[in-house]
């Protein structure tokens, strides 16, 4: 099949490149000429293990090219799949559709015979309802459906997500668009991953209500552990017997300094609004991006804590800056509220991120970047982990803390037993809900 992919950002990029690697032949669109001239010449505008070979891959064999030309890549395609940014907005908290209704209407003009035009990107409910209008208005004549399609891809896991899915979710109202995009994804229907097929809201709603209660899962955990640590309750085995309750299960139930990403912390705000504006309150929402906030400035409390009640003067090591391993995202990330604070306060910040610094550099201005751990902590007052990369992991902590000043670490992903932590050389710890 002939996909046009509109957008050529996290979601857009990953899914162009897999679509390829199904056998389809896709052209992925952006309005950004210097993101696509990258990717023409084989470069990667994001981190995410493996899309780099993949896409190298999928070039080669001729299923996948890059193009500013939308007119082009829509003319003639079977599905045209917009995964464009839906940004909170300011003030309001609603998701952005200015760029799914430009590219919505732009489509529109460029259709040319039956295409399925497939909403990607995580929009409100009612969405896909007025894309179709966008379209009809921009070609009166076009032969088209539309269909919803949400992403559930998780960062630094994204290719294995969309290559060995949970589910997959479809909604569509006609069955001649139902037939395209069982087409699109029959190598996993002959794989028998789940295609859920579902009306247009219903598909709209199942990405919001999934998101939102991954962070409300997140989010309960994390006021578990404050609890555990006025009890003296462990979180670790708290979590573990939680989590063997197969009606619970152990994911998300990792306790932290809160969750972050460019799904979460929008989404949730967004389900919320549309609640606000249905007359439905969403009040568990509500107070998941209000507990939210709360955590990350509670991480902060730990940090000053573990400093004797200061950190003017001090120098404080940060491990990885991102919200979580294995990208290079810094969208909501803890550390863009912990690590500001930090300077605020007085601190001498050195950070060790290994793919945060692309991004890192504009949105935490004033700390140092250190290419290992090590001289991250060198001379330090404490360390402090705050993403959990593999390489943080198996830390020789006997040779970090004789480097340190004041040995101390606050270990905000709980990766490292106490009694280790305090058996290398260092003078405290603490993590978190213990």
């Amino acid at each position: 099949m002939k996909i046009a992919m509109i957008g050529t950002g996290y979601v857009g990029l990953v899914s162009g490149v897999c679509f390829s690697d199904f056998g389809h032949d896709v052209v992925c669109v952006d309005k950004n000429a210097g993101k696509i001239a990258k990717l023409q010449a084989g470069q990667v505008p994001i981190f995410e293990p493996g899309l780099a070979d993949l896409l190298a891959k999928n070039v080669q064999a001729g299923r996948l090219s890059f193009t500013l030309d939308l007119a082009g890549a829509v003319a003639g395609a079977d599905a045209v799949f917009i995964a464009v940014g839906t940004p909170a907005r300011r003030g309001d908290g609603h998701a952005d559709l200015s760029y799914v209704m430009a590219a919505a209407e732009e489509i529109g003009t460029a259709l040319t015979g039956y295409t399925v035009v497939v909403t990607k990107s995580t929009v409100p409910v009612g969405t896909n309802r007025k894309v179709a209008k966008a379209v009809r208005a921009a070609n009166p004549q076009a032969a088209f459906d539309v269909a919803s399609n949400p992403e559930f891809l998780r960062e630094g896991a994204a290719i294995d997500d969309f290559m060995r899915p949970d589910r997959v979710v479809v909604g569509v109202e006609s069955e001649t668009a139902r037939k395209v995009m069982a087409e699109v994804y029959r190598p996993l229907f002959l794989r028998d991953f789940p295609v859920v097929f579902t009306g247009l809201e219903s598909a709209e709603m199942i990405k919001y209500a999934a998101n939102a209660f991954l962070a409300t899962k997140i989010t309960f955990i994390n006021e578990i552990a404050a609890l555990c640590e006025k009890v003296g309750a462990d979180i670790k085995d708290v979590s573990k017997g939680m989590g063997l309750d197969g009606r619970i299960g152990n994911k998300f139930l990792h306790a932290g300094p809160g969750y972050g990403g460019s799904c979460f912390p929008k989404d949730t705000k967004a389900l919320a609004r549309i609640g606000q504006e249905h007359a439905v309150p969403m009040q568990i929402t509500e107070t998941v991006i209000k507990v939210n906030e709360e955590i990350k400035r509670r991480m902060l409390d730990k940090i000053i804590d573990l400093c004797d009640g200061s950190v003017n003067g001090k120098t404080i090591g940060v491990l990885g800056v991102t919200f979580k391993p294995n990208t290079d995202d810094m969208r909501d990330a803890p550390s863009l509220t912990i690590l500001p604070a930090l300077i605020g306060a007085g601190a001498k910040v050195r950070v060790c991120d290994p793919q945060g610094r692309r991004e890192g550099e504009a949105l935490l201005p004033g700390v140092t970047w250190c290419n290992t751990a090590y001289l991250a902590t060198q001379d330090a007052d404490a360390v402090v982990i705050l993403t959990e990369w593999n390489e943080f992991r198996a830390l020789d902590l006997a040779r970090m803390a004789a480097k340190m000043t004041t040995p101390r670490m606050a270990d905000l992903r709980n990766i490292y037993a106490p009694q280790a932590v305090l058996q290398a050389g260092f003078d405290r710890y603490l993590g978190v809900g213990r």
